[in-house]
């Protein structure tokens, strides 16, 4: 049986520029979002006015992810606005290009509380409120390199390391939580938007790099999050939305 979106609520943590198509296409299907940021204040109230123009319900909090007392602060605060919480999306992430002979004990522990600690911390907090629900969803970001197994740029040791571990706690959580009725998956991005920073050659190379010759967008990812959120049977899956990427 396909989940009903309508009705329900979600919290979208982090990712401000995946976070606004999310929540326009939650929104759509009639689902009450929060937004959370830690900075991007501009990007989620945005959203939420966007959301709230077309006719939904949406609400942006500030929380510190790595912050165990935000993240209990953030899913409380969530149901105090809509009643309830069904669905948790953490798009969570730090990417920093860091040389191996530069590397510290921080820079790995950066990564980790960013990408793996407030995964956990934050599915800790949702579990009760998703028991409550009657069930619900946990989808997390990772990435396509750690979906397939091995690196393949140097000067990205503690980001792989953390999204290949946040792959291992999905599995875990999937199977400690489906009794609940708690699916948890991943989602692994490859070149869906291109950076800001990346200039016209560099933008044409990954498209020859990637097998159907383009940058996904938003919605692409946005399709299987909303897959992901309607299954009732898929669980510790990771799903590469990449374009064919991890094929060459």
């Amino acid at each position: 049986m396909v989940m009903e979106l309508s009705g329900k609520a979600a919290l979208v943590a982090g990712g401000a520029r995946m976070g606004e198509t999310l929540a326009a296409r939650l929104a759509a299907r009639g689902t009450a979002v929060a937004l959370s940021f830690r900075s991007s204040r501009e990007a989620a109230e945005r959203a939420v006015g966007s959301v709230r123009a077309a006719g939904g319900a949406a609400v942006a909090l500030r929380a510190d992810l790595t912050s165990r007392a935000d993240v209990g602060a953030l899913t409380a605060a969530v149901v105090g606005h809509f009643g309830r919480l069904d669905f948790v999306i953490n798009l969570a992430s730090t990417y920093r290009r860091t040389p191996f002979d530069a590397l510290s004990d921080e820079a790995l522990t950066q990564a980790l509380d960013v990408d793996l600690v407030s995964a956990y911390r934050l599915a800790r907090t949702a579990v009760p409120h998703l028991r409550a629900a009657g069930g619900g969803r946990i989808i997390h970001f990772a990435d396509w390199t750690a979906a397939s197994g091995r690196p393949r740029y140097p000067g990205y040791l503690p980001y792989y390391v953390a999204k290949r571990a946040l792959v291992g706690l999905t599995e875990a959580l999937a199977l400690e939580l489906a009794p609940d009725g708690i699916l948890v998956n991943a989602v692994a991005p490859g070149p869906i938007l291109p950076p800001s920073d990346l200039d016209a050659p560099a933008v044409a190379a990954v498209e020859r790099e990637t097998p159907v010759g383009r940058w996904g967008g938003a919605d692409a990812v946005a399709d299987v999050v909303i897959g992901l959120l309607e299954t009732d049977f898929v669980t510790g899956e990771t799903i590469r939305v990449d374009g064919g990427r991890h094929l060459k």
